[in-house]
């Protein structure tokens, strides 16, 4: 439990309510490998406005759950509001993509979702 993500920060929160942090596990298996796919396809597509406005929406979550790749991910969110066509974001969106499917996977096992 809690190898890919950390509910410490949900925990404080929710202030231990389990049914909130429950749904929260929910949404966050219902948004974010959504989001990330359309992340993959913007990055790959160079769609700089996608790519910034995708990263900028998954940011809340990827830090409350805090799967360690916040940094990456603002990399990928300034590539795209930037317009950085120079910059190549492929490294830190394969880190990104296996931090959401590790979470994901986790999650689901952890909470049996």
């Amino acid at each position: 439990m809690e190898q890919h993500y950390k509910l410490h920060r949900l925990r404080e929160l929710a202030d231990n309510d389990q049914d909130f942090i429950i749904a929260l596990a929910e949404t966050f298996l219902e948004e974010v490998p959504a989001d990330a796919k359309i992340l993959k396809e913007a990055v790959e597509n160079v769609n700089f406005l996608q790519s910034y406005q995708t990263a900028h929406k998954m940011k809340p979550t990827i830090d409350v759950f805090e799967l360690g790749v916040l940094d990456k991910l603002i990399e990928i969110q300034d590539w795209g509001k930037f317009e950085m066509a120079d910059k190549n974001v492929s490294s830190q969106l394969a880190d990104v993509l296996a931090a959401i499917e590790n979470a994901s996977n986790e999650i689901k096992s952890d909470f049996n979702l």
